[in-house]
């Protein structure tokens, strides 16, 4: 299994646009071989930002590679840089993560 995650340090008062914006996102992921999860979290709030995560579980990084590299991740991410606001709710830019599971 391969695990991937984003980690977001969203500026206070942001995080309801934030929200918004990954609840009207239409990703197709259940759509691509080799998908099995994904949860969308919401951490604690610091003085400047709340901490958020996307987790998706792959069964291997290849299918996860064939998702980056699908029609499907194109469009799901045509517009990130392009969003209203976009600039003004990130505290600092987001971080990818990737893990290959070892225990299960």
């Amino acid at each position: 299994m391969y695990i991937v995650m984003n980690r977001f340090k969203i500026k206070r008062g942001s995080e309801e646009t934030f929200i918004d914006i990954w609840r009207n996102r239409d990703s197709h992921l259940k759509e691509m071989k080799g998908f099995n999860r994904f949860y969308f979290l919401q951490g604690k709030t610091e003085q400047d930002y709340t901490l958020f995560s996307s987790f998706a579980e792959w069964e291997s990084k290849a299918d996860f590679k064939a998702w980056v590299n699908s029609d499907h991740f194109k469009h799901t991410h045509r517009n990130t840089n392009n969003r209203p606001n976009n600039s003004d709710i990130y505290f600092e830019p987001a971080q990818l993560e990737c893990f290959d599971v070892l225990l299960k």
